[in-house]
This record gives C-alpha cells, structure tokens and sequence, in this order.
C-alpha cells in the first residue's frame, strides 16, 4: 500500500467540533437556534437542503470530516491508505464508539451502511431516493457507471473499499455530512420511517421532531469525548420571517439564528447583549434556466437575460456588504477557480439584440419561482425575485414570480416544473467536483433532478469524469477552469452572488464557531447566563 495518510484521531481529552475555543463554564442548559424553515428528513442519505443537514449533522458522524478552516481531519475513521493503483481504499476506524442506541460502531455497521445505500435491492434501501449517493458514485449496485466494487469488513476497526475507476476526491466523499453512519440496529427497527428516528454516534441524540416547528436533540451522555458536548439540549426553531426572528432573538425568546437579514446587522453589532458572526463565504446563489423549456433551450434567450441583470444593484441593495458579485458556480475561495472568465456585465442593448436573433425582439411572458423561506446565499428570496422582474422588464420579458415554501420548492423544482427558478448551493466538501458533479452534469439532471437547469453538456460531463480521475490536483484545477469556460458560453445559470451570511447569537452562548459549509457543530457551545 502507497500514499498512506494517517490523520491524528481526537483524544479523549479534545473536542471533535473543530474549533479551537473553550471556557470554563460549568456547562448544561437548553440552546434554542432559529432557523428560517423545517428539515426535510432527518435521514442525512435523503437530504440536500442545509436545514435537514443542520440537525442530522449533530445526531450523525461521518468517517472523515472538515475542519472550520476547511482542513479534512478524522472523525470515525483514525486514518487511511490506497493501493499504488488507486482503486483500493484500506480505512482504520476508531474502536471506542457506540451508537445512541447502546450497539457498538465498528467495521461491520459501516458495510451495513454502504449496502442500505448502493443497493436498490437492499431491504433497508426505503424511505427516500438516496440521491447523494447516486450524485457522487454513478448511480447504485448495477448500474453501468456505478463506481464502488465491494465494501468489506476486513476486521472489526478496518474497512477496504474497492473502486472500478481513480476517484480523487473519495475521502472527501466521506467527509459530506449526507454519508453520516447510522445504526443498523435502528434502521433495522425503523426502515423507511427511520427518517423520522434517526439514531448516530454524535454528540447529540435526538427527542423529538414536531414538523414545522422544533427539532429537539438531548446531550448523548456517552459521547467517546470526554465532557462533551457541554449543553443538555439543542432545539432548532422554524421562524420563517427574518424580521421576527429577530424579535425573538431579542426577547430572549431563542438563544441563536441564522437567515439574518444582512440589513440589520449594524442593529445586532450595536445591542450590546448580542454578538454577530459572519460565516466565512463558501455558496453561491444563481437562477437557473430550465433548458427543456422553451425560450431557455435557447442560448441567446439565456445570455440576453444574464447581460439584463443588476448584479451589484441586487448585491447592494439585499446584502449589505456581505456578498459579491459572482461570475462563476465555484466561490473564489476555492482552489480551481477561473478568475480569467469574463462573467456578464450590465448590457441591456446587447440583452435587447440577442434577444430579437432569438426571434423574441417583443419579449415573452414566463414564471421565475422562488422559495419563500430565506436562504444563506438568498436572504430576501422574494424581494431579489422582485429585483430580478424589474431587470427583465426592460428588455420587454414580463416575469410572474411564482412562490413555495422550502420542502414544497425542493420537489417541484427537482420535478422540472419551474421555468426559471432561483436557487444556491453551499459546499459540503472543500472540491470544485461539489459544487459542478450535483449541480450541472448531465447525470444529475434526471428527475427527481439536482442540476435544476436540466444542462445536460457531454462535453462537461466528460471533463467531470476526467477531473475524478485525475490524482493531481494541479492538473485537476486546469480541468475544472476548462469547465466554467464552457459554463460560461452555454450560461445554464445567471450566477448572481457569493455571499458572507450573517448570523447572531446572545452574548452568553459561548464557544460557537461558524462553519464555511453550514456544518455547524454545538459539542463546545455553553452558555453562561
């Protein structure tokens, strides 16, 4: 075995959280955090959305994770190795973890996992569409271009996986927060209801799930790090509206949000019982053109509306300082960026004149939908979407803004129903292959559908394919440079926006750090009031 990496597991005596901050709190207490809309499904396999993610990612653990400076470090895993030909993956596992449930974690549950997950045939593979899965290896056990061989329990703490192709991003896969380990036991016990009785390894187990309203996870006393985590219990509150949010945060009604309008900041810098944090940049916000909709299978309907956009009019105007014009799906953050793309200024006559070569020199009518609940990289979906239709009225396309709630908007979108659709992704691993593959290739654009453009370009699945393939980062980064040229010229997005969201928490909740991803942990928080 070559390029073997040994990552240094966390003692007994460290936190699993990635954050560096601790105090002397004497711990316990209840953390309300409100957020803008329900989970989904707390079954993370299932899930897309950053508020599923939000709490499964507190009950569940992953074999590897990152850091908060975006660092990949062990989580359940101790370490790794790959064979000389990159097609087999020898992983260590810790061996003093147990689920809340009291059944041991070891080498077995993770297969367990893995066959729920690849197999369509798997008793346990119910409740869901799995479709992270198919997302990231080619589709399941069968299929053509599926890409794990076998999963196997070597011993009780070792597990080999065995790839049909070159997969460099493989560990990072096992990073994403959608790939938490569950209990056999439980899904067992529970099978296409587990999604309703999720049961992990983290620091928190869950209580209770009143829909629409609270989450509910209780301290799990047995947590394999010592003191941790410091509350009793995490609660995740929907208040839909940012303002009322606010007011709730205010009046000590909840203890932590997120979704704050950035507009009031300055109001949370200047309360002096409040802190305001801002999540480091790691999203993207874009409309999507349904390309099997016409006017949008046309390339010069979807330039003319990219060069009719405002950008840092809507920038100015919605965030406040904290977001900037994007002209890329990768955040420039991120390594493989092209900063030597042109992106689409402000040109109205050139709008105008693609639009009459497209033979729709009077316009046309159509439906832009948005979700009515605000999003990271979207903090006033409505009045952006309102934006938006003023910017498009000029060159005579008259827009009816179409609106659903957060669960409902996922569906419906995934479905293709929408002509244009506003919509963001925020990374849940530091590879370009994150936010591209689920995205914009063709493989993801089949119903239910993450690519909401329904772009379906070989040439960009091909060089996506290439860029999986390719162990050399630096040669991986050209390819992925290569891709957002392509991007650019077929425009199946007008990106708008990279955003820094803000967040704000009472002063006496201590020990929160917020995370690039959205994958926020509570093992350090306390609360001193």
């Amino acid at each position: 075995m070559v390029a073997a990496l040994v990552l240094s597991g966390c003692s007994n005596n460290e936190s699993s959280s990635g954050t560096s901050e601790d105090n002397s709190s004497n711990g316990g207490g209840t953390l309300v955090f409100g957020r803008g809309a329900d989970a989904v499904s707390l079954d993370p396999i299932n899930v897309t959305d950053g508020e599923s993610i939000r709490s499964t990612n507190n009950i569940y653990e992953t074999l590897f994770t990152y850091d908060n400076n975006l660092k990949l470090q062990p989580k359940l895993a101790m370490g790794y190795e790959t064979s000389e030909d990159g097609l087999t993956w020898t992983i260590k596992l810790r061996d003093d973890v147990k689920f809340h449930d009291g059944t041991k974690f070891n080498a077995d549950a993770v297969v367990f996992n893995f066959d729920r997950w690849m197999d369509k045939e798997n008793p346990y593979h119910q409740g869901g569409d799995f479709v992270y899965y198919s997302f990231l290896y080619g589709g399941f056990k069968g299929d053509e271009n599926h890409l794990i061989e076998s999963v196997k329990a070597i011993d009780e703490t070792t597990v080999e996986f065995k790839l049909k192709e070159k997969t460099a991003p493989f560990i990072s896969y096992l990073a994403i927060p959608m790939f938490g380990i569950a209990s056999p036991d439980a899904i067992k016990k529970y099978n296409e209801k587990f999604n309703e009785h999720p049961v992990g390894t983290g620091p928190f187990k869950f209580k209770e799930w009143k829909r629409n309203d609270t989450v509910t996870l209780e301290k799990n006393e047995d947590y394999y790090v010592d003191g941790k985590p410091e509350l009793d219990r995490l609660i995740f509150k929907v208040i839909p509206d940012n303002t009322a949010r606010l007011t709730a945060l205010q009046t000590g009604e909840i203890d932590m949000m997120d979704g704050l309008d950035p507009s009031k900041a300055d109001s949370v810098k200047n309360n002096e019982s409040l802190d305001l944090i801002e999540r480091p940049s790691f999203n993207i916000g874009y409309l999507a053109f349904n390309m099997e909709k016409e006017p949008f299978n046309d390339v010069k309907v979807r330039k003319a509306i990219n060069y009719a956009i405002d950008r840092k009019a809507i920038v100015d105007a919605f965030y406040s300082g904290l977001g900037e014009v994007a002209k890329n799906p990768l955040p420039p953050s991120l390594w493989g960026y092209n900063d030597n793309v042109e992106g689409y200024e402000l040109d109205i006559e050139k709008a105008k004149k693609l639009l009459k070569e497209a033979g729709y020199e009077d316009g046309f009518k159509t439906q832009l939908w948005t979700m009515s609940n605000p999003r990271p990289y979207l903090p006033q979906p409505q009045k952006i979407a309102e934006a938006l239709q003023s910017d498009l009225s000029k060159i005579g396309i008259e827009v009816e803004i179409v609106t659903y709630e957060w669960a409902t908007y996922l569906d419906k979108t995934s479905q293709g129903g929408h002509p244009m659709a506003l919509f963001g992704w925020t990374g849940v691993m530091a590879d370009p292959d994150n936010f591209l593959f689920p995205n914009l290739d063709k493989s993801n654009a089949e119903v239910p559908a993450n690519n909401r453009a329904f772009y379906k370009s070989e040439e960009v699945h091909q060089l996506l394919v290439k860029a999986r393939q390719t162990l050399d980062q630096e040669k991986r980064a050209d390819i992925y440079k290569e891709v957002q040229e392509i991007l650019y010229k077929d425009a199946p997005w007008a990106n708008l926006v990279h955003t820094t969201p803000p967040l704000a928490k009472a002063k006496y909740v201590e020990g929160f750090k917020a995370h690039p991803m959205n994958d926020d942990l509570f093992t350090n928080v306390t609360l001193s009031k």
